[in-house]
């Protein structure tokens, strides 16, 4: 088994595939592990997600992590980018937050 980095978005997505197979019981967790994991490199090394503090880059790799176990994670990713747009909540930038989404789906290819 391929050692995993550490830190985020690694641990976050870590969280994300455990959760996703529970949820699922049929779903394995060695698979799920692997795709969250080459998720999580195809983000960190396209740099999506830097330029967002660590306030908004924590609730970016949440929402993502829920997103990719989404049956339409392209889909669910895009309206979760018009979301911090239109309804920002405590996201500190959202049109930073908006592109990051954006960006990951076009790196993920979703």
């Amino acid at each position: 088994m391929p050692t995993t980095p550490a830190g985020p978005p690694y641990d976050e997505f870590r969280a994300a595939a455990e959760a996703a197979v529970a949820a699922r019981p049929d779903a394995d967790l060695e698979m799920a592990l692997e795709v969250f994991r080459e998720a999580a490199t195809l983000l960190h090394d396209s740099l999506a997600l830097d330029g967002l503090d660590d306030h908004d880059r924590a609730a970016v790799v949440a929402a993502l992590g829920a997103d990719l176990a989404a049956e339409d994670p392209g889909t669910a990713i895009r309206a979760r980018a018009g979301a911090a747009r239109l309804h920002p909540g405590d996201l500190h930038d959202p049109a930073a937050v908006e592109a990051a989404y954006l960006v990951s789906a076009q790196v993920l290819q979703l």
